[in-house]
């Protein structure tokens, strides 16, 4: 498959697989795995959270994206490399809202030049080109 992201339904050689893994997480979780097997699992690319990974792969599209365009206020409907980036950052805006954005990834999305609230900042920036133009 080229990748140790198993469903949690798959099942290899007649073994429930999906499932190990799940156990082998919570194992790790409750620091009940031996620190060997957990080295054995990393070393195959094995994936602890998968909402950490994405999370981390979406915000390097975002980096690119910010390279590229000279900003980070990506447009709702943007697709960056298959991704729905556009609707991803809004989710973190909206997580942010409600308070359950992780601190950690507030500030680095801070740190790139993410604006939280889009239509103040939309207000303000036209409020200022008709300064300009006076």
């Amino acid at each position: 498959e080229g990748h140790s992201n198993v469903p949690r339904s798959h099942i290899e050689n007649g073994m429930k697989l999906g499932e190990w893994l799940i156990r082998q997480r919570h194992r790790k979780k409750k620091r009940k795995l031996d620190g060997s097997l957990e080295k054995q699992l990393e070393d195959v690319g094995f994936v602890w959270s998968f909402h950490s990974e994405k999370w981390e792969s979406n915000y390097h599209l975002l980096l690119n994206f910010r390279q590229r365009e000279g900003h980070s206020n990506v447009p709702y409907k943007h697709i960056e490399d298959g991704t729905r980036l556009g609707e991803w950052l809004k989710t973190q805006r909206r997580q942010k809202q409600k308070g359950k954005l992780d601190r950690s990834f507030e500030k680095r999305l801070e740190n790139v030049g993410v604006v939280w609230d889009v239509l103040s900042e939309q207000w303000e920036n036209n409020y200022c080109l008709l300064v300009k133009f006076q």
